[in-house]
Parts: structure tokens; C-alpha cells; sequence
């Protein structure tokens, strides 16, 4: 059971004050799920202490671990709209630069804090190895997606991205998908029922199947091999993506290093083509234009 399933079942149980209490996050889960104990003592009109005692009575150890289940119950559920209202209650109007960098900066600190190191060497290991990579990723997420495609498409030749224009183009992209292979899916409440029924039929094929996602409460950890988590919690109706792609970040160079022949050898391939080309600015050439 969800804490709204948990709250239905327990109402015979509550006090006059609990009800309010109740009643309040069942029509208002979106606000309460990020109110103090205080706050949302003060709005349904009872005591802090008449709040704790609610979280107890649910069978919680206190109000902050209440006030975080909400969130990871609600935070799949918000439509834009409810997160606009949220970023309104969250952070206001003022100094809002300060206030969501700020928050990026903690998910980072504390995916790093949270991620495991055994689970992210395993993740790295089967990427090196493997036949093929596919690499799922629908909508905000694809961005990390294709930023993991463009690198690791410069450094291999069996990189396949996977599109998720449909269900059956879906199918068709990964059915020849082994256990030689391995499939990495990116996704973040709201989680994508696409890349959902990508890790359903890969781990049917005996595929490694390596999760980026926001911890093992998402669809994606019951059929992934490995699940690395990233902090991704809403700061407002914009994804917060930093995390995740900081961690992208740190998976790119961890495969790299363990294929640092062959990656240095394309790499010093493709600087003569990008030269040969002008791909870049060339920094010399101007000097000497001067």
C-alpha cells in the first residue's frame, strides 16, 4: 500500500485532529508532501505534535520519513500544472537562482554520497564489454540519452540508440537484443512507460540491463541488473537533471579508461579528420591571421 492506501485503511483509527490531517493530504498530497510538520499543523489547524503523532499512528519513525514517502508516492503523479504550483510554494518568487542551484548542488553531493561504487564498476564493466549498447531514454531524459550516445558513438561502432516514436517500432529496434549485449534505460518520474516495457522485454533475453534512474522505488530496478541511482527530486516543474548527468558523466569516462587503447586510437583518428575538416576553431590559425 501507498500512504494514501495506508491512510484509507487506518481512518477508523484516527483522532478528531488526525482526520483533519487526513483529509488535508488526501486532497492536497501535491502541497503537504513538501509542508513542515508545523506548517502543515498550522494549515489543517491542529498542533505539530498532533502531526507526529499522525506519522506514527501510520507506522512511520517520524514525520520526515511520512513527508518523504509522500513525495516519492506523489512526485509520479504531478501534472505540470501541479508542479508549477509547487515551485511556488517551494521557492517563492526571490533570489530563485540562488535557490535552485543550491538544490542542484545537493543531489549531486548526495548521489555521490548514495551511489555504490561496487554497482558502478559492474555498469562500466558491461558497457566495456559488451557486443552492442543500446541506450533508451524518453522524453526529458532523452537528452541524457543522446548526450551518452554522442560520446560513447564516438568512441565505439556498436552504439544503438533506441527511439521511442512508438510500442512497436520499440520492439523492432531491441528484438535482436543478447546476452552478449547490454541495454542501458534513463528515466525519472514522470517514469516513461516506454522505456518501462524496454527493461520488461530486455530482461527476458538475459541482456545486463543497467538502470539510471532515482532509486530502487522506480519501474525501472525490478528488471534491471544494475541500478545506478541519482538524485532527480523536483525543485520545480523543470526536471533537475544535473544529477544524472553528472553521473553519465562519470560512467562515460570510467568505460573510457577501460578501453583507453582503443578509444585514444579513434580518438587520434578522428583529430585528424576534425582538423583536416575545421571542425573546431582553430586557435593557431588566428594567431597567425594577426
Amino acid at each position: 500500500m501507498d500512504i494514501l492506501e495506508q491512510i484509507t485503511a487506518k481512518w477508523r483509527n484516527f483522532s478528531k485532529g488526525q482526520k483533519r490531517i487526513a483529509n488535508y493530504i488526501q486532497e492536497h498530497a501535491d502541497k503537504a508532501a513538501f509542508m513542515t510538520a508545523a506548517k502543515l499543523g498550522q494549515t489543517v489547524g491542529v498542533s505539530e505534535s498532533t502531526v507526529v503523532r499522525f506519522a506514527y499512528e501510520l507506522g512511520f519513525n517520524g514525520y520526515p520519513e511520512m513527508s518523504k514517502t509522500l513525495q516519492q508516492t506523489i512526485k509520479t503523479q504531478l501534472t505540470s500544472v501541479q508542479r508549477i504550483a509547487v515551485t511556488k510554494e517551494r521557492i517563492g518568487n526571490d533570489d530563485i537562482l540562488n535557490k535552485v542551484l543550491q538544490s542542484d548542488m545537493d543531489k549531486i553531493k548526495r548521489t555521490l554520497e548514495e551511489t555504490s561504487h561496487e554497482d558502478f564498476e559492474k555498469a562500466a564493466a558491461a558497457i566495456a564489454n559488451a557486443r552492442n549498447i543500446y541506450i533508451i531514454g524518453d522524453r526529458s531524459a532523452s537528452a541524457l540519452a543522446r548526450f551518452m550516445e554522442y560520446y560513447f558513438n564516438l568512441m565505439f561502432n556498436n552504439v544503438r540508440m533506441v527511439h521511442t516514436s512508438s510500442s512497436s517500432e520499440l520492439y523492432e529496434q531491441i528484438i535482436r537484443l543478447g546476452s552478449s549485449d547490454v541495454l542501458i534505460g534513463i528515466s525519472f518520474p514522470r517514469y516513461s512507460n516506454l522505456t518501462v516495457k524496454a527493461f520488461e522485454f530486455a530482461s527476458k533475453t538475459g541482456a545486463p540491463v543497467v538502470a539510471i534512474t532515482d532509486g530502487p522505488s522506480s519501474p525501472l530496478a525490478k528488471d534491471a541488473t544494475v541500478l545506478l541511482a541519482a538524485r532527480s527530486d523536483m525543485t520545480s516543474f523543470v526536471d533537475s537533471l544535473v544529477a544524472p548527468l553528472s553521473l553519465i558523466n562519470a560512467l562515460i569516462a570510467a568505460v573510457g579508461l577501460q578501453k583507453q587503447d582503443e578509444v585514444m586510437s579513434t580518438f587520434n583518428h578522428l583529430e585528424n579528420i576534425w582538423a583536416e575538416y575545421h571542425v573546431y576553431q582553430n586557435s593557431e590559425k588566428k594567431e597567425s591571421a594577426e
